[in-house]
């Protein structure tokens, strides 16, 4: 089975065509979310003619489209439902219409971190688990869940995978999505610089001193034993334990899997995170496994041919 497979963030595309459990050929094309979508549809259409036409494929030679947006999508309609600040027109959109004119195939939407977990589960790091939690520790914070081989979806399409909006500060930082404490604006990219100048030692630290301050920097100086590094990493550490054990007694998955960018550091993150899950997790029957996403940028590509064949399917 082949498709064809985009994974569109908020300022750069991935399309591809994909084989059975492997990525044949991409292109990454930049992208501008403030400027809406219908803009950057022309650019996936030409990018993906010009990858069919290097492979020597037409495609209809492919089981149909699939497409992994960074936001709320109704996965029974195809239809965008929130954007959250990116492609705002994308609700307007028929996108199903437009793949039809394009290329004579069907299209099949999902959420991003739901087609990553697709991905894992295909080909990665969760094969073999029916019931897999997964959050993606980057920009943001981004989750999915799966329980007994189908993909939570839920009334409004937000079931699961809104994990980095799970508060665990109730006094803490106001979150882009409105609310208070949310993980991802306690602990993410996005939240890090503000999180290490509110640190009353930040300006002299070390840390300081090579800005911009990303996760790779601080636990790189965290290793050298910087204190104020130490101090912010710990935080963070602690707020992604807060964060998993609340997926786990939400979603009862037996495995969690940890993806995104800032897993680069998964020698420190894995360990602590498995040891504080397994003292503060109530999970009478045993003990959650804890392992890294295996797939990196092609898991949501790689989610397409289950998504196409209907294998998590509610």
């Amino acid at each position: 089975m082949k498709a064809l497979a985009v994974d569109l963030g908020g300022s750069h595309a991935t399309c591809a065509l994909v084989g059975d459990q492997s990525v044949l050929v991409s292109k990454v094309v930049a992208t501008d979310g403030s400027h809406g979508l219908e803009p950057v549809l022309p650019v996936l259409r030409e990018t993906f003619v010009g990858l069919l036409s290097q492979s020597r494929m037409s495609a209809s030679d492919g089981e149909g489209l699939a497409f992994s947006f960074c936001g709320i999508v109704d996965s029974s309609t195809q239809r965008i439902l929130a954007t959250n600040g990116k492609y705002d027109d994308g609700p307007t959109l028929d996108l199903v219409g437009w793949c039809r004119e394009s290329f004579g195939i069907t299209l099949k939407m999902a959420n991003d971190a739901r087609m990553a977990l697709l991905g894992e589960w295909y080909a990665g790091a969760a094969r073999g688990s029916n019931d897999v939690v997964m959050i993606t520790l980057g920009t943001g914070m981004g989750g999915a869940a799966m329980v007994q081989g189908q993909l939570l979806w839920g009334k409004h399409f937000q079931a699961g995978c809104l994990g980095g909006h799970f508060p665990v500060q109730f006094n803490g930082r106001t979150c882009s999505c409105g609310a208070i404490g949310c993980a991802e604006a306690e602990a993410s990219t996005v939240s890090l610089p503000g999180l290490c100048k509110s640190n009353p030692g930040y300006e002299s630290s070390e840390l300081a001193r090579d800005e911009p301050v990303t996760f790779e920097k601080l636990f790189q100086y965290g290793q050298k034993g910087d204190h104020v590094a130490i101090e912010i990493r710990e935080r963070c550490l602690q707020v992604w334990g807060a964060a998993t054990v609340a997926l786990i007694h939400a979603y009862d998955p037996e495995l969690l899997v940890l993806g995104g960018g800032v897993m680069k550091s998964a020698s420190v993150i894995l360990p602590y995170l498995q040891n504080y899950i397994h003292r503060h997790a109530w999970t009478p029957w045993g003990k959650v496994k804890v392992c890294a996403a295996e797939l990196g940028n092609d898991a949501a590509l790689l989610g397409a041919i289950p998504l196409l064949r209907g294998l998590a399917d509610r």
